[in-house]
């Protein structure tokens, strides 16, 4: 008979519940969950999770413990505080966090579970919420040959390439570069847009003879067709404010290494200015704005008339 292993999950925001009820549809279920939003703890409680009130009776009921959190100070907060899972994890536990955190944060929790006999892997998570709702993802994991062999079948029930990058904080590192590489693709993107549209080429036309050359790419075809043609930048996305978190991840980690980084200075700038703007919670695309000069109250306006 195979081994029962109970699973616990913690942060069902817009990434953390589709990819927990995929796990849980996958047949790993059900969950013991918790999150300070109650309406994705009810939908997951249909599934059949159990609720728990605190981070000990969680820890006490989970032997994999997935996170899903905005960003690092909410990783280190849970993982670390005098009453965070750290304090009430037993020894052979795993806890898989999926969040994007900083390769040095993610560094020093491992080191502080190791001490605990506790197993720490970071699996942050790539590609859009629709990719989260259909399993599509794409995880990139840093940990041991070992722990990433016991939780690469949980990691399948919700993404669809899983990659071992290699030790602790390898995942972090190729998450942030991937992000990186995004968003001075979409600021290229919204340059070029805006300047062909001008010359008389509309966006969605230089669109379709980009992809058919060597500018072509995932971010033409998924962040420059789907919302940068139509100018529709929704909410409960990967919104702007968590853009600018990442590319500051990057960023710290390229002044580590010792890496000048010009190019994303210039994407982090355009995040920030269309962040004051006004763009904030809008999918993070939405910097075309700042290079058409489009102000967000004329946006509204836009979409009011397309209602």
């Amino acid at each position: 008979m195979a081994e029962i292993v109970n699973l616990g999950f913690i942060g069902l925001g817009v990434m953390g519940e589709p990819i927990c009820a995929n796990i849980t549809k996958g047949g790993f279920g059900p969950m013991t969950v918790m999150d300070i939003n109650p309406d994705p703890v009810a939908r997951l409680e249909e599934l059949g999770a159990e609720i728990a009130a605190d981070f000990g009776s969680l820890s006490a009921a989970a032997d994999i413990i997935f996170l899903s959190l905005p960003g690092g100070p909410e990783v280190e907060k849970i993982m670390l505080e005098p009453d965070g899972l750290l304090a009430h994890g037993r020894e052979g536990q795993i806890i898989v966090d999926l969040s994007t955190c900083p390769v040095n944060l993610t560094r020093k929790i491992y080191s502080a579970a190791k001490e605990k006999g506790i197993d720490f892997a970071d699996s942050p998570v790539a590609r859009t919420r629709q990719a989260a709702i259909d399993g599509t993802l794409s995880i990139m994991v840093g940990s041991s040959a070992e722990i990433f062999e016991k939780i690469r079948p949980y990691l399948a029930a919700a993404a669809e390439e899983i990659t071992h990058c290699g030790d602790i904080g390898t995942g972090q590192v190729v998450k942030l570069m991937n992000n990186m590489v995004l968003f001075q693709t979409v600021v290229a993107l919204s340059e070029a847009f805006v300047t062909a549209e001008r010359a008389g080429v509309p966006r969605d036309k230089l669109v379709d003879i980009l992809s058919l050359g060597s500018a072509d790419s995932f971010a033409l075809h998924n962040h420059g067709r789907k919302a940068m043609v139509p100018n529709v930048f929704p909410l409960q996305a990967f919104g702007t404010d968590y853009a600018h978190k990442d590319i500051t991840y990057a960023l710290q980690l390229a002044k580590d290494m010792g890496v000048e980084t010009p190019s994303a200075e210039l994407a982090i700038t355009m995040l920030e200015r269309s962040s004051a703007a006004g763009f904030g919670a809008e999918y993070f695309p939405a910097l075309i704005n700042m290079v058409s000069g489009t102000s967000y109250s004329d946006y509204q306006d836009q979409l009011d008339k397309e209602k």
